[in-house]
Parts: C-alpha cells; structure tokens; sequence
C-alpha cells in the first residue's frame, strides 16, 4: 500500500517522466526539421555532362578543334537528345540563364521554388571577331526536360517570360519570391580523357566538376 507522500511522489515522477518525453518529442521533431534543412541547402542536382570527342591541334595557328559532346538531363534526371558542337579553341563557355529563390523555400523543399532553376541558352567560344555559337534553347519555349508540369504549368511560363523584368525590378521579384535573376556563363578548358559535370546548387548558382575518363574507357573510341 502506497502512503499520500509515496503516492504524491510517484505521481510527481511520472509527471516528470512525461514532460521529459513531451519535450523530447517537440526537440527531436526539430531536429530532423533543421537536418532537413540543412540537407535542403546544401543539396545539388546534375544537369548536364560533357565530354570531347575530337580534339586537334593546328601545327601553324597552335589552336585546337574542339568537338564536344553535351549531354543535358531534364528535371527528373532522364537524359536529353545529345548535342554536338565544333569549336575552333578549346575555351568553351554555356551561357545560362538561373532564377535563386528566397531561402524559405529552399529551407522548406518547396514543389516550384525548391532549388534554382535554369535555361541553358548558347554554348560559345570568345575570340573576338571570330567568336563562335550556338544555340542549346530558345528562350521564348519550356523545353520537355524543364518542365515541372506537363503542359508546362504558368509559373514556369511567366518565369522565363518575365525574366529580365526579375532581374531588374526589386519588387517583382518579392512578389514571386525570388532571390535573383541572371545570366552564368560557367566555363572550362576543354580536353579528351575528361568527364565534365555541370552542377546546379538548389540554393545557388552552376558549376563544373570534372573527373577521369575511367580506365575500361580510355583506350576505346569515343562515338561521334
């Protein structure tokens, strides 16, 4: 038999027990709510791979002939009809258009507005007079691969209807809740034996990785 004093005791500690566990709850839940966060933050796609399947060099001029092969992936990761494009250089630059997002909804993996989005317009090679093109996307479409919709939902088509209106007007962009809007133009020098990845941050802008061709590869012919 319990005495009031024993009784009021156990009756404290599982009060006790009870709110320690309430408040765990309530602290692990943001825990996982700030690891998601930080995983939101920090999270990057693929877009896109390149890699050189021809290369010469002119014993005369010392410039290369630069063939690349670039290979886009659309939002859900599925590749893209390859592209092909000759350069005289090797210096080879993809001008981009990229929308940031406010961080609240990166933080929260918002469906529209969970990471940068981006338009891969010209792949191009500066060299003043004789600088060379050529066109990846019209501006004025939402390619297949972009779509986060199929049609193309109106966000996605006022977007890049409305892009140079973004990157100009503050409160356009406050309304759409977008960071900024501008043009990249990432680059690298472009060489066989190399994979080059190109990387859109869901909180930022592009990049370019690069790795090794793997070994079974390198002695094998790269298909033009």
């Amino acid at each position: 038999m319990f005495t009031p004093i024993k009784k009021a005791v156990r009756n404290l500690i599982v009060l006790a027990v009870l709110f320690f566990l309430f408040v765990g709850f309530f602290k692990f839940r943001e825990f996982l709510l700030l690891r998601q966060i930080i995983h939101n933050l920090k999270a990057e796609s693929r877009i896109a791979e390149v890699l050189v399947t021809e290369s010469s060099l002119d014993e005369y001029t010392r410039k290369y002939t630069t063939t690349i092969k670039f290979l886009e992936y659309g939002v859900r990761g599925k590749a893209l009809r390859a592209k092909f494009f000759t350069f005289k250089g090797n210096l080879i630059q993809f001008q981009t258009l990229v929308v940031r997002f406010d961080d609240k909804y990166i933080e929260e993996g918002h469906r529209l507005k969970g990471k940068s989005i981006y338009l891969f317009l010209k792949a191009f090679v500066l060299d003043g007079k004789n600088t060379q093109e050529f066109a990846i996307t019209p501006m004025d479409e939402v390619p297949d691969g972009y779509r986060i919709g199929d049609p193309p939902t109106p966000f996605e088509k006022e977007i890049w209807r409305r892009f140079w209106k973004y990157a100009l007007d503050p409160l356009e962009r406050k309304r759409v809740g977008i960071k900024n809007a501008q043009i990249e133009a990432p680059g690298s020098v472009f060489v066989p034996g190399t994979i080059y990845t190109l990387i859109i941050e869901h909180d930022g802008g592009i990049r370019i990785d690069t790795r090794p061709i793997p070994e079974i590869l390198k002695n094998e012919k790269i298909p033009s």
